[in-house]
Formats: structure tokens, C-alpha cells, sequence
């Protein structure tokens, strides 16, 4: 009888206990969702009782996850005012890095996404992997002293970077970077840094940062463009970035019409245009949109073919997936509508039901900012759970 009663008394505890820290973490999550509150609000759309309610928040401002903040001047004409709280964002840092092969890029967030820090430096192709790891580390306790944080007391790190990246944060496959094949990225910076790591393919990280904080906000359905020194691609189905069974979705490869060629009709315009400067192809496509932009109709028709060819590649995403949206993302995507209007051109031609195609504003740090939403996902997962 006395092994059952204390069986029960430490189940009931474990009962309490949990419900406790459900209605803390739903507390939480409602403060942070409407911004300010009072005990009275907070109370009512968590469901529990005001003294309940008031508990938790003491409890939640004692551990720094909430903070009082100012009366409503409102409420003065009414009698004495209620106290509001708010989420206090600044509780908790994420980092999101993007590994590239000319820079390595890093912000830090608060909790409620604001970025508070963001660094770059740069990278070189052939860098041993060692030190590229190393300088990974450097660079995330960089933006992380930036935001006033130590590195460990961050809550999560995302990483970005090229190539197919598995579930376990291995990259199977590079041909970007030199060495990049086979290695157990997230467990190389697990070894450099103390908080969580996540690492996942860039493009589909610059894909959440857009469907965050870009042009796909609002769009659950979306093909995303890469357009740099390389052609990248992502797909967002059903709001959520496709990894395959592979975790390749979105990876080229080669083509029978090799998207390479796109950048022909570019480089043979700054070739015939200035024969003694030899340009990449990423050079040769922004010389021509800048001649395009001049008034040049040798270089606009260049751009306008490249731009056709790109859209022709896309086609055989397109019209199988019925995407609401088109990113055009990467430096390229700069060149605006020189580069968006020949694709929707091409599409409004040959599509059931064209998708619209817009251009990226999020710029070179579209990577690091995906990293930084994923990070921000494991922890209000670990936060709210």
C-alpha cells in the first residue's frame, strides 16, 4: 500500500509539474504573438485562471524571458492601470552562417528575428578545409560578441552551404568547394562551437529566408532561381523547401541543354564588346545588363536571350509543379525586370496557368538569413515545447 501511494503522490507531481510548463510555454508563445498583454488577456486566451496566469508571468519575468514595460495611457481615464508584459526577445540569440566560396557571410537574431549583427569576410575557393571550418567559428563568435552574447550562451547556429547536404549535416557532395565531399560538416562544427548546430543545402535556406522575408511571403507554392557565379535552384511545395530522397531536389547536375549555356549569349556580347578583357561568366552577365541599361540594343538583346534561356530550363519545373511564383534570386537577380520580364514573356507564351516571376531583394545575404529562420525554428521549438 505505502509502494502505490508514493507511486501516485510522484505521478500527480509529474502531472503538475508537466502542466505547469505547458501553460508557461503558452503563456509564452501568446506574449510573444500579441506583442503587449495583461495578466486579465493573458489569462483568457491561455485558458487558466488570472492567478495562474500571474504566477507564470512572475515566474517567466524572474528568468528573463518576459519584461514589464509601460501602462496604456487609456487606462488612467478608467481607474488604476493594468500592468502589461512583453516577450522579452533579447533573451536569446541564433546565428545564421552562409558558406560561399568568395565570402563567408553571419547575422545573429533575437527571438523575435530582428537581426541585431551581421559580418562578412572573405573566402577563397582553394582554402583548406581545416582553416574554412576555423574561420567559421571565429566568424559566428564575431557577430555573436556584435549582438553582446557569448557564443555559448547562443541558442542555435544554422549553416548554409553549397552542395547536397544529408539529414545528418553531412555534405555527400561538393564541386564548389575543394575537399567539401564527404565531410561531416555539422559534426566538425559541433566540435568548434558549443550551441546546436543545423546544416542544410544553401539554396533552400536562401528559399526560407524568401518565403520568411522576401518575395515569397505569402506564397506556399514557389520555384526559387540562383542566379552568380553559379545556377541554383529550391523548391517550396506546400509551404515546406523539398529535400528529395536524396536530399538533391533542386541540385542541376547536367542537362542535355547545359544551363551554362544560358551565359553564352552574355559572354559573347562582352567578348565582341571589349575583346581584350577576359570576364567570368557572372562578370559577363552584369557588364551586359549595365550596357542594357545604357541603351546598348546589342547588349539588351544578349540579356534578354539569356534571360529566355534561363526561363526555357525552368520550364520543365514550371508546368509539372503549377508554382504560384518565380524568384529570381543572387546577384543577378539586380538586373530586375531586364531579367524578369523575358521569363514571364516565356511563360505567359507556353504556360496553362504562367506563374509570376519576381526578382529578389534580399541580396547577397539571403543564405546567412535562412539560417539564421532555421535556427530560429529549433529554438522555439525547444522553447514553446
Amino acid at each position: 500500500m505505502t509502494v502505490s501511494l508514493e507511486v501516485s503522490v510522484r505521478q500527480q507531481s509529474g502531472d503538475a509539474s508537466l502542466l505547469r510548463r505547458l501553460n508557461s510555454a503558452a503563456v509564452l508563445r501568446i506574449l510573444r504573438e500579441a506583442g503587449v498583454a495583461t495578466l486579465s488577456e493573458l489569462a483568457r486566451a491561455a485558458r487558466v485562471s488570472r492567478p495562474t496566469a500571474e504566477v507564470i508571468v512572475e515566474d517567466l519575468l524572474a528568468e528573463g524571458w518576459a519584461e514589464e514595460c509601460g501602462e496604456d495611457p487609456g487606462d488612467r481615464q478608467r481607474g488604476r492601470p493594468a500592468k502589461r508584459f512583453r516577450f522579452r526577445a533579447s533573451a536569446g540569440h541564433v546565428v545564421g552562417v552562409g558558406i560561399g566560396a568568395s565570402n563567408l557571410r553571419a547575422m545573429a537574431a533575437d527571438l523575435n528575428g530582428t537581426i541585431v549583427a551581421a559580418h562578412r569576410v572573405p573566402a577563397h575557393a582553394e582554402t583548406p578545409v581545416g582553416d574554412r571550418l576555423d574561420a567559421v567559428a571565429r566568424l559566428v563568435a564575431t557577430v555573436a560578441a556584435q549582438a553582446g552574447v557569448d557564443v555559448a550562451g547562443l541558442a542555435a547556429v544554422g549553416v548554409g552551404t553549397t552542395g547536397v547536404v544529408d539529414g545528418a549535416g553531412r555534405v555527400v557532395k561538393s564541386v564548389i568547394l575543394p575537399g567539401w565531399t564527404g565531410l561531416d560538416l555539422q559534426g566538425e562544427l559541433d566540435r568548434r562551437l558549443a550551441p546546436p548546430v543545423l546544416v542544410e543545402n544553401d539554396m533552400r535556406l536562401a528559399l526560407r529566408a524568401e518565403h520568411w522575408r522576401g518575395a515569397a511571403k505569402g506564397h506556399d507554392d514557389v520555384v526559387y532561381l540562383f542566379t552568380g557565379r553559379r545556377l541554383g535552384l529550391a523548391l517550396l511545395i506546400g509551404g515546406r523547401p523539398v529535400r528529395g530522397a536524396h536530399a538533391a531536389a533542386g541540385e542541376i547536375g547536367r542537362q542535355a541543354r547545359d544551363h551554362w549555356q544560358a551565359f553564352k549569349h552574355v559572354t559573347d556580347y562582352a567578348m565582341a564588346a571589349e575583346p581584350g578583357e577576359l570576364r567570368s561568366h557572372q562578370q559577363a552577365a552584369r557588364f551586359a545588363v549595365e550596357r542594357a541599361r545604357g541603351g546598348d540594343a546589342r547588349a539588351l538583346a544578349a540579356v534578354t536571350a539569356f534571360a529566355r534561356h534561363l526561363g526555357e530550363g525552368l520550364l520543365t519545373l514550371v508546368n509539372p509543379l503549377d508554382p504560384e511564383l518565380v524568384v529570381v534570386g543572387g546577384s543577378l537577380a539586380r538586373a530586375g525586370d531586364l531579367l524578369v520580364a523575358p521569363i514571364q514573356a516565356y511563360f505567359d507564351e507556353v504556360c496553362l496557368y504562367p506563374p509570376k516571376v519576381v526578382a529578389s531583394g534580399l541580396g547577397n545575404d539571403c543564405v546567412a538569413l535562412g539560417a539564421a529562420r532555421w535556427a530560429l525554428d529549433r529554438a522555439d521549438s525547444q522553447l514553446f515545447s
